[in-house]
Protein backbone atom coordinates (compact mmCIF):
# COMPACT_ATOMS: atom_id res chain seq x y z
CA UNK A 1 0.00 0.00 0.00
CA UNK A 2 1.59 3.48 -0.83
CA UNK A 3 2.34 5.56 1.77
CA UNK A 4 0.18 8.79 2.45
CA UNK A 5 3.04 11.76 2.86
CA UNK A 6 2.48 15.06 4.81
CA UNK A 7 2.01 16.80 1.30
CA UNK A 8 -1.46 14.30 0.39
CA UNK A 9 -2.48 14.53 3.76
CA UNK A 10 -2.66 17.93 3.69
CA UNK A 11 -4.32 18.10 0.24
CA UNK A 12 -6.59 15.28 1.20
CA UNK A 13 -7.82 17.74 3.91
CA UNK A 14 -8.23 20.18 1.85
CA UNK A 15 -10.16 19.12 -0.27
CA UNK A 16 -12.49 17.96 2.14
CA UNK A 17 -13.27 21.26 3.27
CA UNK A 18 -13.91 22.55 0.57
CA UNK A 19 -16.45 19.94 -0.25
CA UNK A 20 -17.58 20.73 3.25
CA UNK A 21 -17.91 24.81 2.38
CA UNK A 22 -19.48 23.73 -1.19
CA UNK A 23 -22.75 21.81 1.03
CA UNK A 24 -22.84 24.89 3.13
CA UNK A 25 -22.87 26.78 0.31
CA UNK A 26 -25.12 25.42 -1.05
CA UNK A 27 -27.61 25.29 1.66
CA UNK A 28 -27.59 28.08 2.60
CA UNK A 29 -28.52 29.56 -1.27
CA UNK A 30 -31.39 26.76 -1.61
CA UNK A 31 -32.40 27.33 2.10
CA UNK A 32 -32.15 23.44 2.80
CA UNK A 33 -31.68 22.05 6.22
CA UNK A 34 -29.03 20.10 7.17
CA UNK A 35 -31.36 17.96 8.94
CA UNK A 36 -34.93 16.15 6.87
CA UNK A 37 -36.89 16.58 10.09
CA UNK A 38 -38.99 20.00 9.49
CA UNK A 39 -38.32 22.93 11.80
CA UNK A 40 -40.79 23.86 14.64
CA UNK A 41 -41.51 26.61 12.11
CA UNK A 42 -42.25 25.00 9.03
CA UNK A 43 -44.19 22.57 11.52
CA UNK A 44 -46.57 25.60 12.57
CA UNK A 45 -49.88 26.21 11.31
CA UNK A 46 -49.77 29.71 8.59
CA UNK A 47 -53.33 30.65 8.38
CA UNK A 48 -52.30 34.02 6.30
CA UNK A 49 -50.56 34.90 3.54
CA UNK A 50 -50.84 38.01 1.48
CA UNK A 51 -51.07 37.38 -2.05
CA UNK A 52 -51.91 39.56 -5.51
CA UNK A 53 -54.05 38.65 -8.62
CA UNK A 54 -53.13 40.77 -11.80
CA UNK A 55 -56.03 40.47 -14.19
CA UNK A 56 -54.03 41.33 -17.04
CA UNK A 57 -56.86 41.43 -19.37
CA UNK A 58 -59.09 44.10 -17.21
CA UNK A 59 -55.33 45.80 -16.67
CA UNK A 60 -55.40 46.19 -20.62
CA UNK A 61 -59.00 48.39 -21.05
CA UNK A 62 -57.37 51.68 -20.42
CA UNK A 63 -54.48 52.52 -22.31
CA UNK A 64 -51.30 54.01 -20.94
CA UNK A 65 -52.90 53.70 -17.29
CA UNK A 66 -50.47 53.65 -14.56
CA UNK A 67 -52.93 54.99 -11.87
CA UNK A 68 -51.67 52.28 -9.13
CA UNK A 69 -47.75 53.39 -10.26
CA UNK A 70 -48.74 56.77 -9.33
CA UNK A 71 -50.68 55.80 -5.90
CA UNK A 72 -47.56 53.64 -4.26
CA UNK A 73 -45.46 56.06 -5.39
CA UNK A 74 -47.01 58.76 -3.55
CA UNK A 75 -48.01 56.83 -0.44
CA UNK A 76 -44.51 55.49 0.35
CA UNK A 77 -42.42 58.62 -0.99
CA UNK A 78 -40.86 56.63 -3.75
CA UNK A 79 -38.44 59.47 -5.85
CA UNK A 80 -39.34 60.28 -9.64
CA UNK A 81 -35.95 59.96 -11.04
CA UNK A 82 -35.72 60.20 -14.56
CA UNK A 83 -32.22 58.79 -15.14
CA UNK A 84 -32.73 54.93 -15.63
CA UNK A 85 -29.10 54.17 -13.60
CA UNK A 86 -30.76 55.18 -10.68
CA UNK A 87 -34.24 54.83 -11.09
CA UNK A 88 -36.64 53.74 -7.59
CA UNK A 89 -39.02 51.32 -8.23
CA UNK A 90 -41.67 49.96 -6.17
CA UNK A 91 -44.42 49.45 -9.41
CA UNK A 92 -43.14 49.29 -12.63
CA UNK A 93 -44.18 47.70 -16.14
CA UNK A 94 -42.48 45.65 -18.48
CA UNK A 95 -43.80 44.09 -21.69
CA UNK A 96 -45.15 40.90 -21.67
CA UNK A 97 -42.79 38.95 -23.50
CA UNK A 98 -39.74 40.25 -21.56
CA UNK A 99 -41.78 38.99 -18.26
CA UNK A 100 -42.65 36.01 -19.42
CA UNK A 101 -40.65 34.80 -22.19
CA UNK A 102 -41.19 30.84 -22.01
CA UNK A 103 -44.51 31.23 -22.67
CA UNK A 104 -44.19 32.38 -26.40
CA UNK A 105 -44.81 30.26 -29.00
CA UNK A 106 -42.56 29.63 -32.15
CA UNK A 107 -45.69 29.39 -34.31
CA UNK A 108 -48.43 31.20 -33.27
CA UNK A 109 -48.60 35.02 -32.97
CA UNK A 110 -48.79 36.31 -29.56
CA UNK A 111 -50.78 39.58 -29.89
CA UNK A 112 -50.09 40.58 -26.34
CA UNK A 113 -46.41 40.02 -26.51
CA UNK A 114 -46.04 43.81 -25.97
CA UNK A 115 -49.02 44.63 -23.50
CA UNK A 116 -46.93 46.40 -20.49
CA UNK A 117 -47.10 43.75 -17.54
CA UNK A 118 -47.51 45.12 -13.76
CA UNK A 119 -44.36 44.39 -11.69
CA UNK A 120 -43.71 44.47 -7.61
CA UNK A 121 -42.04 42.34 -5.08
CA UNK A 122 -43.07 38.71 -5.19
CA UNK A 123 -43.24 37.88 -1.75
CA UNK A 124 -42.14 34.74 -2.18
CA UNK A 125 -42.74 31.80 -0.20
CA UNK A 126 -38.77 31.05 0.06
CA UNK A 127 -37.47 34.91 -0.51
CA UNK A 128 -33.61 34.40 -1.71
CA UNK A 129 -33.00 37.79 -0.57
CA UNK A 130 -33.61 36.68 2.71
CA UNK A 131 -31.18 34.56 2.80
CA UNK A 132 -28.14 36.40 1.51
CA UNK A 133 -28.65 39.74 3.62
CA UNK A 134 -26.04 39.62 6.55
CA UNK A 135 -27.49 42.04 8.66
CA UNK A 136 -30.90 41.03 8.59
CA UNK A 137 -32.25 44.38 7.05
CA UNK A 138 -34.51 42.06 5.50
CA UNK A 139 -37.18 39.13 6.58
CA UNK A 140 -39.90 37.50 6.09
CA UNK A 141 -43.15 37.68 8.36
CA UNK A 142 -45.04 34.89 9.44
CA UNK A 143 -48.43 36.41 6.86
CA UNK A 144 -45.68 35.84 3.96
CA UNK A 145 -44.49 39.64 3.34
CA UNK A 146 -40.84 40.28 2.93
CA UNK A 147 -40.14 43.54 4.97
CA UNK A 148 -37.15 46.13 5.16
CA UNK A 149 -35.75 47.86 7.55
CA UNK A 150 -34.04 51.10 5.95
CA UNK A 151 -31.84 51.11 9.42
CA UNK A 152 -30.17 48.17 9.01
CA UNK A 153 -29.55 48.05 5.56
CA UNK A 154 -25.82 48.58 5.25
CA UNK A 155 -26.21 49.12 1.25
CA UNK A 156 -24.20 45.47 0.35
CA UNK A 157 -26.76 45.06 -2.49
CA UNK A 158 -26.81 41.16 -1.90
CA UNK A 159 -30.21 40.71 -2.05
CA UNK A 160 -30.52 42.67 -4.96
CA UNK A 161 -27.98 40.14 -6.65
CA UNK A 162 -29.99 37.12 -5.30
CA UNK A 163 -33.42 38.57 -6.62
CA UNK A 164 -33.97 36.86 -9.79
CA UNK A 165 -37.21 38.93 -10.42
CA UNK A 166 -35.58 42.94 -10.32
CA UNK A 167 -37.68 43.66 -7.82
CA UNK A 168 -34.93 45.84 -5.35
CA UNK A 169 -33.57 49.36 -6.29
CA UNK A 170 -30.61 50.85 -4.80
CA UNK A 171 -30.70 54.34 -3.62
CA UNK A 172 -27.38 55.80 -5.16
CA UNK A 173 -28.62 59.34 -4.61
CA UNK A 174 -30.39 61.12 -1.70
CA UNK A 175 -34.17 59.96 -2.62
CA UNK A 176 -35.58 63.51 -0.56
CA UNK A 177 -34.04 65.36 -2.89
CA UNK A 178 -36.11 63.97 -5.81
CA UNK A 179 -39.55 64.36 -3.99
CA UNK A 180 -41.90 67.15 -5.08
CA UNK A 181 -44.17 66.19 -2.12
CA UNK A 182 -44.07 63.89 0.96
CA UNK A 183 -46.29 61.69 2.82
CA UNK A 184 -45.53 62.49 6.05
CA UNK A 185 -47.17 59.17 7.27
CA UNK A 186 -44.17 56.93 5.87
CA UNK A 187 -40.60 57.45 6.05
CA UNK A 188 -38.21 58.71 3.55
CA UNK A 189 -35.30 57.18 2.78
CA UNK A 190 -31.48 58.24 2.29
CA UNK A 191 -28.86 57.51 -0.07
CA UNK A 192 -27.41 53.89 0.19
CA UNK A 193 -30.06 52.05 1.23
CA UNK A 194 -32.20 49.29 -0.85
CA UNK A 195 -35.83 49.57 -0.99
CA UNK A 196 -38.76 47.80 -2.31
CA UNK A 197 -42.43 47.10 -2.80
CA UNK A 198 -43.99 46.58 1.19
CA UNK A 199 -47.33 45.11 -0.28
CA UNK A 200 -48.53 48.22 1.99
CA UNK A 201 -48.13 46.42 5.43
CA UNK A 202 -48.96 49.90 7.03
CA UNK A 203 -52.11 49.74 5.30
CA UNK A 204 -52.91 46.43 6.29
CA UNK A 205 -52.67 47.14 9.70
CA UNK A 206 -55.28 49.49 9.96
CA UNK A 207 -57.34 47.50 8.00
CA UNK A 208 -56.88 48.81 4.74
CA UNK A 209 -56.09 47.82 1.14
CA UNK A 210 -53.00 48.21 -0.29
CA UNK A 211 -52.57 52.12 -2.45
CA UNK A 212 -52.40 50.52 -5.74
CA UNK A 213 -55.38 47.95 -5.35
CA UNK A 214 -57.91 51.13 -4.38
CA UNK A 215 -56.68 53.06 -6.95
CA UNK A 216 -57.15 50.79 -10.09
CA UNK A 217 -59.66 52.25 -12.43
CA UNK A 218 -60.55 48.65 -13.89
CA UNK A 219 -59.92 46.77 -10.30
CA UNK A 220 -57.56 44.48 -12.17
CA UNK A 221 -55.33 44.39 -9.11
CA UNK A 222 -56.83 41.89 -6.19
CA UNK A 223 -55.53 41.50 -2.61
CA UNK A 224 -56.03 38.80 0.01
CA UNK A 225 -55.68 36.23 2.02
CA UNK A 226 -54.65 32.58 -0.10
CA UNK A 227 -54.44 30.52 2.69
CA UNK A 228 -58.34 31.37 2.78
CA UNK A 229 -60.20 29.38 -0.29
CA UNK A 230 -62.99 32.19 0.04
CA UNK A 231 -60.89 35.19 -0.60
CA UNK A 232 -61.20 36.50 -3.56
CA UNK A 233 -57.67 36.00 -5.39
CA UNK A 234 -58.44 32.26 -4.54
CA UNK A 235 -61.83 32.47 -5.97
CA UNK A 236 -60.01 34.02 -9.18
CA UNK A 237 -57.57 31.47 -9.09
CA UNK A 238 -60.46 28.64 -9.64
CA UNK A 239 -62.05 29.83 -11.92
CA UNK A 240 -58.97 31.43 -14.29
CA UNK A 241 -55.68 30.51 -15.86
CA UNK A 242 -52.54 31.83 -14.21
CA UNK A 243 -48.72 32.08 -14.31
CA UNK A 244 -46.31 33.53 -11.82
CA UNK A 245 -43.28 34.95 -12.93
CA UNK A 246 -40.53 32.30 -13.11
CA UNK A 247 -41.88 29.87 -10.72
CA UNK A 248 -39.23 27.03 -11.89
CA UNK A 249 -37.20 28.75 -9.27
CA UNK A 250 -38.40 27.56 -6.36
CA UNK A 251 -39.21 31.15 -5.17
CA UNK A 252 -42.91 30.30 -4.67
CA UNK A 253 -44.23 34.16 -5.95
CA UNK A 254 -47.11 35.82 -4.38
CA UNK A 255 -48.05 37.35 -7.57
CA UNK A 256 -49.91 35.86 -9.86
CA UNK A 257 -50.92 37.06 -13.20
CA UNK A 258 -54.38 36.06 -14.78
CA UNK A 259 -54.28 35.52 -18.87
Amino acid sequence: MKKITRKDFLRLTGLSFLAAGAIEATRAVTGQSPSAEPSAANQKAQTVRWGMVVDLQKCQKEKGCDACIRACDSAHNVPQISDPKHRVKWIWTQPFKTVFPFSRSSYAEQSDANIPVPLMCNHCDSPPCVRVCPTQATWKREDGIVMMDWHRCIGCRYCMAACPYGSRSFNWLDPRQALAHINPDFPTRTKGVVEKCNFCEERLADGLSPACVGACPQKALVFGNLMDPQSEPRKLLRKRFAIQREPELGTGPSVYYLV
